[in-house]
């Protein structure tokens, strides 16, 4: 029986596992969207709804509550790297603005020697974001995917924010227009349904 044991295990050992939230958390800060498994997304969502509700409180006890649960780290800026693709720019740039060059550095090997810091990028740029919102910051997204090897499902873990984004199969979302459409047609149905009875 499975009593008072709580989460998902993920069929790995605690420190591998507490390691892997951490990671999957700052990739997820870092780039807005990240792709993994389903049971990884599904664990690792209450961790990271929980990290920016601490954030969204900027004090000095929510500063290190954050800094004890997430490992800080140097932000790698797309921006910066020429070998990145644009849509991955793109979509990074909906969701807050990209760190000017002044905050970012390469060294002359092209190694990243200044950048921000991940917790600062929590509290300044993430958090802010959902001020009015009392929470449901993430959502899963499945994709049409499966990973080589052993064939699991794929999902997006992406932070909500940039629902007019790129939709998942690539082509834009016509949702929208046929609700419209629909809501003309009923208010024109009405008003016909109107002058036929006066």
């Amino acid at each position: 029986m499975r009593h008072r044991i709580a989460g998902y295990q993920l069929n790995v050992k605690t420190d591998h596992r507490r390691a892997m939230l951490r990671n999957l958390a700052a990739g997820l800060f870092e780039h807005g969207q990240i792709t993994t498994t389903l049971p990884k997304a599904k664990a690792v969502q209450p961790f990271v709804e929980q990290l920016i509700t601490m954030a969204k409180r900027p004090s000095l006890a929510s500063r290190r509550e954050v800094t004890s649960r997430l490992t800080d780290r140097k932000v790698f800026a797309w921006v910066a790297d020429p070998n990145t693709k644009e849509e991955v720019k793109s979509a990074q740039s909906r969701l807050w603005e990209l760190p000017s060059a002044d905050e970012i550095e390469f060294n002359r090997y092209g190694e990243l020697r200044k950048a921000p810091r991940l917790i600062q990028h929590l509290f300044t740029k993430v958090a802010p974001l959902y001020k009015d919102r009392a929470g449901g910051y993430t959502r899963i997204v499945k994709l049409d995917k499966r990973r080589l090897g052993d064939a699991t499902d794929l999902v997006v873990l992406q932070l909500v924010g940039a629902e007019e984004g790129p939709q998942v199969k690539g082509r834009k979302s016509t949702r929208r227009a046929n609700a419209d459409k629909r809501t003309a047609f009923a208010k024109k149905a009405k008003e016909k349904a109107a002058a036929t009875k006066g």
